[in-house]
């Protein structure tokens, strides 16, 4: 009995001789034991482990030749040991007397226990610790991470290399659970990157998620450090896991046990431990770091389901087929990618046709296209060309695909190749309860809501830029708004803005907070309140229709509850009573129409000329042609056949002549020859080309799978008193779509409203066109209403939202 005892003793001393030298670690700051930063640390737990365990391991005979080994998984084997992690251990045995290995075991885990050690423990033999792995998919991922320690090295490598092999081999029905688990697990623990109390394990972005990398490397199917780009911020992956350890190690220490969820209590004393700074200096260090490994996970699983093996007759399907999407852009295995002939190193725009093409599709862009934009790509010369700025506006009015394409950008450091700025706002925290998101999050977030408001103003491109710079000078010193106005006007004069509208952003940016704070907080019914907000705008209607929409977007954009009706009707009240005091805004009026223009409309006939325009994708199109109804839908219906897609248009006439002027973009390629433009309208106007069908069709391939019926933002139609009896003008507010001005056009024929003259205007993927209409005699509430009805027919709408939706405008969001 005394020998047993003795035994004992021996044990236990030993696993308390590992808990003091570990509490060694953990208490340094004297001279003689110097605190250890938290790599170093955890280096130390590791070393110290594994020492004890080898140490443990030869005093019970577990040695090369004993058919017994000890392998570590979890922390200990992904040399990640941290203060109060478990110990994840599993003894392996081959052909030993039971007898002898639970007697073995029993003086492996007691000592442990007795010392008060967390310890996750398991006895297997190989084969049966293969079939665990195949059945639990918790237990295989563990068992990828698996290490050997003491023992029989042969034993070990049987499990090791048997695991992965079967990890290899079965990857391919076992990716949709794993898939199913990761998403249950973001459910369950939020995003790291905006969460005040974030699970830095669990969560989305954390050290769950590299492990899922490693997981996806190990069967072969992508790399575990996907690279991001020379640019990337925050150093990249390795960079942010590194931070995701030293955070959850510093953790431990502070709480004293294990722990995974970072308490706002403690953030400040592990952000001064790690030498980051405070609390808000240390979510933004979390928030980089997270929406870095959040981002690679993404790319990790499209490229892990595009390299799964196929089999039956999948193998028997076609590759996928390379669709266009826009100059030097097309869409491959469900991402957007490099044309074959794309010349990155020559084509500084291509980055914003890429991302644009990515926010409108909804298709995620290829981390090899971003990388080799990343390496290739030119910047973008000052002033921006007018296709890149319009490419930006796309990718601005792109709803909620907006959100995905710049958070790539941004990842890679694309982004802030082209903005500069957002370095400042890049992860920043917001600095009270009430904001949901980090603040470059925030402005995609009112991006998102504005491209839903577009048609409430008659600028939606200012609006959109508006949304995205609003907050743009926080993180700076002196206040936000006059700052960020100044750093609007240096950005407006860079994207290559008119000066009057680089002043009109500037002032965006600037009165942001005007219309909320004072119809919050001041007396609307005071005069001096009103004449305050129309001073400090200086009268400008425009600029007032402008914040009163970016108001509602900002305060969208927020979080829950900060838009609601209370607050939506002191706005809308300041709002009326300011136009009361400003002057209205002005009628539309139509283009006047060039002198030898005139000319040649008189001399009659059919003309087409087509030259090249103020950019390097631009042309304009002339057509002359003797007026009749259906002209301009023939015209522009002709150029939205050959993939001309409509940036600007003014429609007049000179006696029996129509004169239509077209800014246009081919969507592909050299645009077309103008003989065989006008060609192609003589047999429109003749009645031999079905234009509506060939539209239709073009729709369709355009799209891959017909046109969508939904759009961000709800049309708006406004209708203005003409200049005499008989006419009417309307105003078109709405989202663009193939052949839309042809389709126009034909409504308003159909209707027997003639257009007189017209001017369209397309702003990234909005569109603000006014039509001059001869409606004869009757002009009547009922005629109106009739038109305004057909147009809406032909403009996209959005999707139909429940009342208690909070991602609609206008609706009250519930804490």
């Amino acid at each position: 009995m005394g020998s047993d005892r003795d035994s004992g003793d021996r044990v236990s001393n030993g696993a308390a001789d590992l808990v003091r030298a570990r509490e060694q670690l953990l208490d340094g700051g004297m001279p003689r034991n110097p605190r250890l930063d938290a790599e170093s640390l955890r280096s130390a737990l590791v070393d110290l482990y594994e020492l004890w365990l080898s140490s443990k391991g030869s005093e019970l005979g577990i040695t090369a030749e004993s058919g017994l080994s000890v392998v570590a998984v979890g922390g200990l084997g992904r040399r990640e040991m941290l203060p109060y992690s478990d110990l994840d251990l599993v003894l392996l045995h081959d052909n030993v007397d039971p007898a002898r290995v639970a007697e073995v075991a029993d003086q492996l885990w007691y000592p442990l226990w007795d010392a008060h050690i967390k310890l996750d423990h398991s006895v297997r033999t190989v084969p049966q610790a293969l079939r665990v792995a195949n059945d639990d998919l918790i237990a295989a991922l563990g068992m990828l991470e698996a290490r050997h320690i003491v023992g029989d090295v042969e034993l070990s490598n049987l499990l090791i290399g048997g695991v992965r092999r079967e990890w290899r081999n079965g990857i391919r029905s076992r990716f949709d659970e794993l898939i199913a688990q990761a998403a249950t697990r973001w459910q369950r623990s939020g995003e790291i990157a905006h969460r005040a109390e974030p699970d830095l394990k669990n969560g989305r972005g954390g050290l769950r998620d590299i492990q899922l990398l490693d997981a996806l490397s190990i069967a072969q199917l992508t790399d575990a450090m996907p690279g991001l780009g020379p640019d990337v911020p925050g150093g990249g992956l390795k960079q942010a896991h590194r931070r995701l350890l030293d955070v959850r190690t510093e953790l431990h220490r502070v709480a004293g046990r294990a722990r995974d969820q970072l308490r706002a209590q403690d953030a400040d004393e592990i952000g001064a431990a790690l030498r980051i700074g405070d609390r808000f200096d240390l979510a933004r260090t979390l928030s980089d770091s997270a929406r870095t490994v959040s981002y690679s996970v993404d790319v990790g699983l499209r490229t892990a389901a595009n390299a799964l093996p196929r089999r039956g007759l999948a193998r028997l399907r076609r590759m996928p087929v390379r669709r266009p999407l826009d100059e030097g852009v097309v869409e491959h295995a469900g991402e957007v990618v490099l044309a074959r002939d794309a010349r990155p190193q020559r084509d500084p725009g291509l980055i914003m046709r890429v991302s644009a093409a990515s926010a409108q599709t909804g298709l995620p862009m290829s981390a090899t296209t971003l990388n080799r934009l990343s390496e290739d790509a030119p910047e973008l010369r000052e002033p921006w060309p007018k296709d890149a700025l319009n490419d930006l506006l796309v990718l601005l009015g792109a709803g909620r695909g907006t959100i995905d394409a710049i958070e790539a950008l941004d990842r890679t450091g694309l982004w802030g190749r082209l903005l500069p700025e957002w370095g400042a706002v890049r992860d920043l925290p917001p600095r009270d309860a009430v904001h949901t998101w980090t603040v470059d999050r925030h402005l995609m977030e009112c991006v998102a809501y504005a491209s839903a408001l577009v048609t409430r103003v008659a600028r939606p491109d200012l609006l959109m830029l508006g949304a995205l710079l609003h907050d743009i000078g926080k993180g700076r010193a002196g206040d936000h708004s006059v700052v960020g106005a100044e750093l609007a006007t240096h950005i407006g004069r860079r994207l290559g803005l008119w000066p009057s509208d680089v002043r009109t952003l500037s002032a965006i940016v600037r009165y942001h907070l005007l219309l909320p704070e004072t119809a919050t907080r001041r007396d609307l019914a005071d005069p001096d309140t009103v004449q305050h907000v129309v001073d400090a705008l200086d009268g400008d209607v425009q600029l007032l229709e402008l914040l009163h929409t970016l108001a509602e977007a900002d305060s969208l954009a927020t979080g829950p509850g900060v838009w609601g009706d209370w607050k939506a009707s002191l706005i809308g009240e300041l709002v009326r009573r300011c136009r009361l005091v400003m002057a209205g805004d002005p009628l539309p009026t139509p283009e006047p129409i060039a002198a030898e223009l005139l000319e040649r409309a008189e001399a009659g006939g059919v003309h087409v000329d087509l030259r090249p325009g103020e950019g390097k994708y631009t042309y304009t199109v002339t057509v002359i042609a003797p007026d009749a109804a259906g002209l301009l839908s023939d015209a522009a219906g002709v150029l939205a056949l050959h993939s001309l897609r409509v940036l600007s248009a003014s429609v007049g006439g000179e006696g029996r002549s129509a004169i239509n002027t077209f800014v246009v973009s081919p969507k592909f390629g050299d645009p077309p020859d103008a003989g065989l433009l006008r060609q192609e309208l003589i047999r429109a106007t003749s009645g031999e080309l079905d234009l509506t069908a060939l539209l239709a069709k073009r729709e369709r391939e355009a799209t891959g799978v017909g046109p969508s019926p939904y759009a961000q933002a709800q049309p708006r139609v406004i209708w203005f008193d003409g200049s005499s009896a008989g006419q009417a003008i309307l105003e078109l507010r709405a989202e663009d779509r193939i052949g839309l001005l042809s389709r126009l056009a034909a409504t308003f024929a159909a209707a027997g409203a003639n257009v007189r003259w017209a001017k369209a205007v397309t702003m990234g993927s909005a569109v603000v066109d006014v039509f001059g209409l001869e409606l004869g005699s009757d002009t009547g509430p009922a005629r109106r209403e009739a038109i305004e009805k057909a147009v809406l027919e032909v403009v996209p709408r959005p999707a139909p939202k429940k009342p208690d939706d909070p991602s609609t405008p206008g609706g009250d969001q519930v804490s």
